[in-house]
């Protein structure tokens, strides 16, 4: 963290002074999105979207991708609040990279950029560089693990049916029996039911498992803390959240499946960016496999029991207070608020994944920052 705290000193003492008779003065926002835009080094990823070939130049990527950062930081609805806020706003036009209003794009040039940024998950490798520049070196005491609903203006995507006419060179494979209901008869020998995904992944890759969890749009419903149940149609964004509620592992799925799924693949991407101790869950996360993953990355795991199957277990007085940071993740989710979680007007899971990720990046350097003061 000393080279967050060497930067952020530099930020203050010398950048935003010099913007600030450069162009005038900045609001609290605006000084806020030069943070972000110096802390996650966005000049450095834009290697990739420089143009090789002969022909028209391309809108300038690192300005766009600026606007989407801005658009995050001021929690901003539509990508034409966005060019609305660029016109009327000098400074922030200038910080993006435009001198003139004419030099604002289009909504269909912003819809493009984003589209490309999304397909190539940019704000994802952008996310998890910061983290890695930022903690590679430091030993995290908490690891905070929950999920929050993402709700999206898009239709749930129909489950895989089977042709209704087979082909006569490529028959379709006839289904699987049913499994019969209630208890076996005297004798009758049933097939082994098919292994659950939380009992496959511990024994597969980071890869396996996140190619594995179910990322198409449908329905989902969960229990909030008051016991209200919540029904939303979009995603589920499952993240792992540090001391400081700082995000470091970010996942997304369908809003069908289930926390306990996206346990294991969390704890195997956290422990590739930092270092940690201990693992902190809620009830939803009770199982033998998360339990048994988690000491086996050399971590304590730390889960509130689930009542169903018994009596609830307490925790051991000591183990009861440690588990009082776990608040950090809740903490996350009410920040997120603030830079995009209700504001996802896209479809799909990429361009879902990239709105979240841009509002993620904002809240990972304002906490990041936040522990320096």
């Amino acid at each position: 963290m000393k080279a967050l705290s060497a930067l952020w000193n530099s930020i203050q003492t010398w950048l935003l002074p010099e913007l600030t008779e450069e162009i005038g003065e900045l609001s609290g926002s605006l000084q806020q999105f030069v943070a972000v835009c110096e802390v996650a080094q966005l000049d450095r990823v834009m290697a990739v979207f420089r143009r090789q070939d002969m022909g028209r130049p391309p809108r300038d990527r690192l300005a766009l991708l600026k606007g989407f950062v801005l658009k995050a930081t001021l929690n901003l609805g539509t990508t034409r609040a966005l060019i609305d806020y660029l016109r009327h706003c000098p400074q922030a036009r200038r910080l993006c990279g435009y001198e003139t209003v004419g030099q604002v794009p289009s909504e269909a040039t912003f819809s493009r950029a984003f589209a490309q940024f999304a397909l190539t998950r940019l704000p994802v490798q952008i996310h998890a560089a910061m983290v890695g520049t930022h903690y590679q070196d430091k030993l995290v005491g908490h690891l905070s693990r929950d999920s929050a609903a993402i709700a999206v203006p898009e239709r749930s995507a129909a489950k895989a049916k089977a042709p209704a006419v087979a082909s006569a060179l490529a028959p379709a494979p006839e289904p699987p029996p049913k499994r019969p209901r209630g208890r076996p008869r005297k004798g009758e020998v049933r097939p082994p039911r098919p292994p659950r995904r939380l009992a496959l992944q511990p024994g597969r890759t980071l890869a396996e498992n996140l190619a594995d969890l179910p990322v198409r749009c449908d329905r989902g419903a969960k229990r909030d803390s008051q016991g209200h149940l919540q029904c939303w149609r979009g995603y589920k964004v499952h993240v792992d959240v540090a001391d400081g509620d700082v995000p470091i592992s970010v996942v997304l799925s369908s809003a069908s499946m289930h926390d306990s799924q996206a346990a294991i693949p969390l704890a195997q991407l956290s422990a590739l960016r930092v270092t940690s101790l201990y693992d902190l869950m809620d009830a939803a996360y009770d199982a033998a496999e998360i339990r048994q993953h988690s000491r086996s990355l050399g971590h304590v795991p730390l889960i509130d029991h689930n009542p169903k199957q018994g009596e609830k277990r307490p925790f051991a007085p000591a183990e009861a207070v440690r588990f009082h940071q776990r608040s950090s993740a809740e903490r996350f989710v009410s920040h997120l608020d603030a830079h995009g979680r209700h504001t996802v007007r896209v479809r799909g899971h990429l361009k879902v994944l990239a709105h979240l990720m841009f509002g993620i990046l904002v809240v990972t350097v304002e906490q990041m920052l936040t522990m320096l003061c």
